[in-house]
């Protein structure tokens, strides 16, 4: 009897010992997969921040991209081991039975509950984990925005001559002041405002016209200073510079994409893609007889953008 006892023990032993050597082998693995998604996360939590002081220091092209690449790394090392060991898989089908439980069902099902309420316990961290990474990158995403510059605001459809609030001179490329008479025996200038000579929305076209054959728009009969008359240089459909004159035909031509003026008519469009009139500006003249703008540009200057039309 006794001899059948210790059997029993021994056979009881041998059937539970692989049982429990699964189990630790389990729990060996969740452990380093928890360490894996863990050390992902944080990586992820580093390269963000990191990519956020090199960008706050001056940035440099290739260190973002080192810890750009460890912040979406860690990320998706992270997700990718969590899907592998923590999400379950596996499509499992079992009969109906009895609704009835055993006690061993009962037991089995406490010892199971009691070690999940510990793996949730160790999760929530990972989640916290994994929430921090994601708010780090999300961070470190909104410095770039400072790239982006101030709002333009209504700086697309002010120029210099308009900003300045008082008349401003024409000059020439030297800063050269400008006389109607400059224009005898050349038809074409291109003026800047005074002081600005190198802002890219302000180049004007001073052009010497028929002032008989001239036809003002409604408004601007004042615009004109003898037979001289300026409009923006920018064509309204790309930008391009309009640089072609066909003095004959009293005609505007842009050589990008052949978009024609009539200079006569408001530099209203007569062929090509161009869909806007040219801006004019308003001229006039000072006590010591040089060309002034006496107020900007008729319209925003150059292709369209988003809003144009507004107000």
């Amino acid at each position: 009897m006794s001899t059948d006892g210790q059997r029993g023990r021994a056979n009881g032993q041998e059937e539970g010992a692989p049982q429990r050597s699964d189990e630790r082998r389990a729990e060996r693995v969740d452990d380093r997969a928890e360490r894996l998604v863990a050390a992902g996360f944080v990586l992820s939590i580093v390269g963000a921040v990191a990519l956020a002081v090199i960008y706050v220091l001056g940035g440099q092209a290739q260190w973002e991209g080192v810890t750009l690449a460890l912040a979406l790394g860690g990320i998706g090392l992270a997700i990718a081991v969590w899907a592998r060991y923590f999400m379950p898989a596996d499509e499992v089908v079992e009969d109906r039975h009895a609704l009835a439980s055993t006690e061993e069902e009962v037991a089995a099902f406490t010892t199971a509950f009691e070690a999940g309420e510990q793996t949730l316990a160790r999760r929530g961290l990972l989640a916290k984990l994994g929430l921090g990474a994601l708010g780090a990158l999300g961070l470190a995403a909104l410095f770039p925005i400072r790239s982006l510059g101030p709002r333009p605001g209504r700086g697309l459809k002010v120029t210099a001559f308009g900003g300045a609030g008082r008349p401003l001179r024409l000059v020439d490329v030297e800063e050269r002041p400008i006389r109607p008479a400059d224009l005898s025996g050349t038809s074409l200038l291109t003026a800047w405002p005074e002081g600005h000579v190198h802002d890219a929305d302000a180049p004007t076209l001073l052009l010497q016209i028929d002032p008989e054959a001239f036809r003002p728009l409604p408004g601007r009969e004042g615009w004109v200073v003898g037979d001289v008359v300026a409009y923006s240089k920018l064509c309204t459909h790309t930008g391009c510079p309009v640089g072609l004159y066909q003095t004959d035909l009293d005609l505007l031509l842009c050589p990008c994409h052949q978009s024609t003026f009539d200079v006569l008519d408001g530099a209203k469009p007569v062929f090509g893609p161009a869909a806007r009139p040219l801006p004019q500006l308003p001229l006039g003249v000072d006590e010591e007889g040089f060309l002034i703008a006496t107020g900007d540009f008729s319209g925003p200057v150059g292709g369209g953008f988003w809003d144009r039309g507004r107000s």
